[in-house]
């Protein structure tokens, strides 16, 4: 794991003051060591932070020269199956010197091109720059994994294009991007290839991209996409189990390969726990795992991972937040670049913390509430059009239109509003965050005019999304897989790891495990009868202890809503300063003096001390 950074002026030198300012601003991403290369025209300029995870030596820094001299790569990330693409390269002729993954990429784009992305298993940002010869003129290429694990964010104007794995590295200004901020307010994330600040931009998930240095032309595409269930007649449930658990190992065992210490993140949930079990059946030394503990509180899960430790007998740490509060976040502050409004944030950071003090690698258990059918969405979803599917549409919108005009935070409120077009769309119209009504009064008079009818764009873009789907499952789990999980959550741990330096690894989010979720699970081996994660329980029972309670959803999280009302209106207010001139601040000390009243605005609350916080950190190098 480590930071890149690159500049390309096709007009000019490239600064190299600016160049290794921002370099530096990377380097909690890479603490054992940074490079920097520029082209003897000196109009491109290349910069790598690394943290040594597989071949420690000095023959596995970056940025790496091909051989000729005419292939140069900055990359984060690992590319898992390296050792099988090595032999089959050395079949082709290359000879190597390093004995990691990123000469095995560089001899991989020499013999394959841009077509070497589907032969990659793993989770990466890369950048090659080729120079060029008689045949083909010079040209930058860059990818990002299927999933979106790593992040690449880039900027291009007057012929000056800049990327890096962190916005804070990047020239930009203070000006708002107001439908970046519409979307944040209603999804708590900004997606896909919209930034928070003008002039930037991010390469989506299984996207890539060329930059042609001759012509400035600039080319983005996807590469990658989920593939269509292909389900035919009925299968058996034991099948498919037996065939996940076997992916799910093979994953791990690729996950685990490292020259610096390897540990699991546990809460003790299902996701996490049958990480941990591949983990104790694949590895040949006791695993390392880590949780977080909050004495006295309702969402303390730290005994349900201790079960699952006890019963594989790893060596277990814990962190015990005996005095936690948002003073946390004060600590994390300096890393916040784009928002996220996912208060999990916090426990993330603190856990990866702990695990650092031990291992450089954790294997997490991000994406199986994508690919096994978690979370608590889909089935209220399912039993609500079991239950109100009889009412007529426009019954349902009119209940929601007037639900919407209750003060945010009113009990029920937000349930009732999601039905705005019918119970399998309420994880659309119903976000825990700002929805379409509430952004109209906490964003500014003269912002709503100017978003005009572009307010409903969130709203769209989730629509885009569980259109694609073929069952109500499979549309609820492909919105999620397409938003929230790239935007959201692996956003949210590629930050929180990073400010510590820790690798986080995601073995759910194996392309080959991905495939075949979407394309041969069937959704009722994902969610029946008020059941979810079908398959991942029978995996349970055959690898788990048979008293651990696989039916909690809980993850590392805190009581936000409790910490916030210990802050206090003042307090909680001088957070809120440098909040955007688009945000009605006095409705933002509405929801402050209503959540103190005992109203649930925890999330919003929190999201936009968070918009307030990335304000603070806007100033660039």
């Amino acid at each position: 794991m480590c930071g890149i950074f690159g500049v390309v002026d096709l007009h000019g030198a490239v600064e190299r003051s600016g160049m290794e300012l921002s370099l530096a601003r990377l380097a909690h991403r890479g603490p054992d060591g940074s490079g920097v290369w520029y082209s003897s025209c000196g109009r491109i300029g290349l910069g790598h932070s690394r943290l040594a995870v597989v071949d420690l030596t000095d023959a596995a820094s970056q940025p790496m020269l091909s051989g000729s001299g005419r292939f140069v790569v900055v990359f984060n990330g690992e590319i898992y199956n390296f050792k099988s693409l090595r032999a089959e390269l050395q079949e082709k002729g290359f000879q190597f010197t390093s004995s990691g993954d990123t000469e095995v990429l560089l001899a991989a784009y020499q013999v394959w091109g841009e077509q070497c992305l589907h032969k990659l298993n793993g989770m990466f940002a890369l950048a090659i720059l080729d120079q060029g010869d008689e045949s083909s003129g010079p040209s930058l290429f860059f990818a990002r994994d299927r999933a979106g694990e790593k992040p690449f964010y880039y900027s291009y104007a007057g012929g000056v294009f800049h990327f890096a794995s962190e916005l804070k590295a990047l020239k930009h200004g203070r000006a708002i991007d107001l439908q970046a901020l519409n979307f944040y307010l209603a999804l708590g994330y900004v997606p896909r290839d919209r930034c928070l600040f003008q002039g930037v931009a991010k390469l989506p998930a299984a996207h890539s991209g060329r930059l042609d240095l001759t012509t400035g032309a600039l080319v983005i595409k996807p590469y990658w996409a989920l593939p269509a269930k292909s389900v035919v007649g009925k299968v058996n449930g034991m099948d498919l189990a037996a065939e996940a658990g076997e992916l799910i190992k093979d994953s791990v065992r690729h996950r685990l390969i490292a020259d610096v210490p390897v540990g699991v993140l546990l809460s003790g949930g299902l996701d996490s726990s049958l990480i941990a079990a591949a983990a104790a059946q694949v590895s040949s030394t006791p695993v390392e795992t880590f949780t977080v503990s909050l004495p006295g509180s309702a969402l303390d899960e730290s005994m349900h991972a201790q079960r699952v430790a006890s019963y594989f007998g790893t060596r277990h740490h814990v962190l015990s937040l005996d005095r936690p509060g948002l003073g946390h976040l004060d600590q994390l502050a300096p890393y916040i670049d784009e928002p996220i409004a996912d208060s999990s944030i916090l426990p993330a950071w603190l856990v990866f913390g702990l695990a650092r003090k031990q291992v450089t690698v954790a294997l997490g258990g991000d994406g199986g509430d994508e690919l096994f059918g978690g979370y608590s969405d889909y089935t209220t979803s399912l039993a609500d059009a079991r239950r109100w599917g009889w009412m007529r549409g426009a019954l349902l919108s009119t209940v929601a239109s007037v639900a919407g005009q209750l003060p945010a935070g009113v009990r029920g409120r937000n349930r009732l509003a999601s039905m705005r077009h019918g119970p399998l769309r309420q994880m659309i119209w119903g976000r825990p965050y700002f929805d379409m009504q509430l952004r109209q009064r906490i964003m500014t008079k003269p912002a709503i005019a100017e978003l005009g009818g572009g307010v409903s764009a969130p709203e769209m873009f989730l629509t885009h999304l569980f259109d694609q789907g073929s069952d109500p499952v499979d549309c609820m789990t492909r919105t999620h897989f397409g938003s929230i999980l790239p935007d959201d959550f692996l956003v949210k741990v590629d930050r929180a790891s990073m400010a510590h330096s820790l690798e986080v690894r995601a073995p759910f989010l194996d392309h080959h495990l991905i495939e075949f979720a979407f394309e041969k699970i069937p959704s009722e081996w994902k969610v029946q009868d008020g059941e979810s994660r079908r398959l991942q329980r029978i995996l349970a029972q055959q690898w788990l202890p048979s008293d651990l309670d696989t039916k909690r959803k809980q993850g590392f999280s805190i009581p936000i809503n409790e910490w916030l009302r210990a802050e206090g209106e003042s307090a909680l207010m001088a957070r809120m300063e440098g909040l955007p001139a688009m945000i009605d601040m006095t409705e933002v000390r509405g929801l402050v003096r209503g959540h103190l009243a005992g109203r649930a605005n925890g999330g919003r609350l929190f999201a936009l001390i968070m918009l307030a916080l990335a304000m603070h950190n806007v100033d660039g190098p």
